[in-house]
């Protein structure tokens, strides 16, 4: 047993990446699936297409690594978080398109949680804010507004899960429904002191627990793949959402330790030890990992648009036609030119959570060029990360030392320099970036005896480039203090 599958399913590809024992890459397969917008503020995702995309690329993986399923010790599973799907349970068909975490069709059901006073329970139970961002919600609008869906919730007859969980029953030929404590502590419906459903937010958000999977730890064997999946039957041992993976495969295995996520979403997570911390800042107190009856905790901000806002240049403006294009035309400009861009396309996440906020671009002359609202573009992903720095710093009373940093956008050098300068910490990129992938294979081979222990990750994290700040004081506080100046005017613009 030499290698490790974790299949890595993201919100616009599913992803598998065969991993050796020393954390090197062997084999990859990527497939981009279909978005559908059906109204404005609305994301879904067909849940058999996720599903087919994803066997086909873990296939795939194993071809291009040129390696047997019997040669694999475990699979671990990491997905994007707080996207819905709700399935029944005899035919294993999803009830209706997957409800994607960027929606924000409840915004006005979320709303009127909060002027009911419902806020701080839920703070207090479950580390997260009344949001449209997470799952309850969007669980709870599936049961109100598809025929016979709560009927056949009710009834058992319908199974609710995360993407992990989907993925999981028809990996196991519908034999497991099950989630880990990272994803569970997404949805609003998870008592994150007790590691259990809680009966008061299922009985607010009006949820049948009879739909609701099993909650396991973030690393044990849960089950094996179906007869005749991939020709031999490999370990379910790992799973974990998307930004806890990508902390646990970055080795920021202990407390003080933060790294940063350039996505879809930017995603940021401090590890904080066994204790969770509340947030005087509106981040997030989550479950970072769950190992060996032990939980890890961490403080977690969010921002929606950072990759995505690359994806809109080349798309929707025309600019660009790949997004490995977006480097060289920002650099065609010797800066931003007073050109201000606020991504907002969904909202804003953290600290602000804003889900009336839309993107706005401020500041723009006849002389501005599309290369100024390339790096416009790409210094609002850093702005956005710096605002969540700060806000953790101040939570957790703590001086990061640096900022460890992965995904799509950390490839970038003139984003990660800018980064460092706006923050003023250094920001440290390691050899593998793929480290949401790695993070569940590493969580999927220690549950196995694949790796020994926690130090093994540690020795395999190896330092690619160190971006060191480079900006005077005074010159990084113009820059915020602009950046501030056009979130404010990016804020509240969709409330009637």
């Amino acid at each position: 047993m030499r290698y490790v599958l974790a299949l890595d399913q993201g919100t616009t590809s599913s992803r598998a990446i065969i991993f050796d024992d020393k954390g090197r890459i062997r084999g990859v397969g990527q497939k981009e699936f279909r978005q559908f917008f059906p109204q404005g503020g609305w994301v879904e995702h067909d849940a058999g297409e996720i599903w087919s995309t994803q066997v086909g690329v873990a296939q795939e993986a194993l071809a291009n690594a040129g390696i047997r399923a019997g040669e694999v010790a475990a699979i671990g599973i990491t997905n994007q978080r707080e996207t819905v799907v709700v399935w029944d349970r005899r035919t294993g068909k999803p009830v209706h398109h997957a409800i994607v975490w960027q929606d924000r069709r409840t915004a006005a059901a979320c709303d009127a949680l909060r002027e009911a006073g419902h806020e701080a329970l839920v703070r207090e139970r479950t580390g997260l804010l009344i949001d449209p961002y997470f799952s309850g919600t969007k669980l709870r609008w599936l049961l109100d507004n598809v025929e016979g869906v709560r009927e056949g919730a009710e009834a058992g007859e319908l199974a609710f899960g995360t993407v992990d969980s989907w993925l999981v029953y028809n990996l196991s030929g519908g034999e497991l429904h099950l989630t880990d404590a990272t994803n569970a502590c997404r949805t609003l419906l998870y008592n994150i002191h007790t590691g259990t459903w809680d009966d008061d937010l299922l009985e607010l958000l009006t949820i049948p627990r009879a739909m609701l999977p099993e909650i396991r730890s973030s690393s044990e064997v849960y089950g094996e793949t179906a007869e005749g999946l991939f020709g031999s039957r490999i370990p379910l041992s790992g799973i974990a959402g998307d930004q806890q993976a990508a902390t646990f495969g970055q080795a920021c295995l202990d407390k003080g330790m933060v790294k940063n996520t350039y996505g879809t979403g930017c995603f940021m997570l401090l590890n904080t030890g066994p204790e969770p911390v509340p947030s005087e800042h509106k981040l997030l107190t989550t479950v970072a990992w769950r190992r060996d009856g032990r939980t890890t905790y961490a403080l977690e901000g969010g921002v929606f648009v950072a990759g995505a806002v690359v994806q809109w240049l080349r798309d929707g403006l025309g600019i660009i036609r790949h997004s490995g294009e977006v480097e060289q035309l920002a650099m065609s400009a010797p800066d931003n030119g007073g050109v201000y861009f606020v991504p907002a396309f969904t909202g804003l996440g953290a600290p602000h959570w804003d889900a009336y906020a839309r993107g706005t671009l401020v500041g723009l002359t006849r002389g501005s060029t599309a290369g100024h609202i390339a790096r416009a573009a790409l210094e609002a992903i850093a702005y956005q990360v710096a605002d969540l720095l700060s806000a953790m710093c101040q939570d957790a009373g703590l001086e990061i030392p640096e900022l460890r940093v992965d995904g799509g956008a950390s490839a970038n050098d003139l984003l990660m320099q800018f980064q460092a300068d706006i923050l003023g910490v250094p920001v440290v990129r390691p050899k593998v970036t793929e480290t949401t992938a790695l993070g569940a294979a590493y969580l999927a081979g220690l549950a196995v005896g694949y790796w020994n222990d926690e130090g093994e990750i540690t020795q395999n994290w190896e330092e690619d480039r160190r971006f060191e700040p480079n900006m005077d004081a005074g010159e990084r506080e113009r820059l915020l203090g602009r950046w501030r100046r056009a979130v404010e005017r990016a804020k509240d613009w969709e409330r009637d």
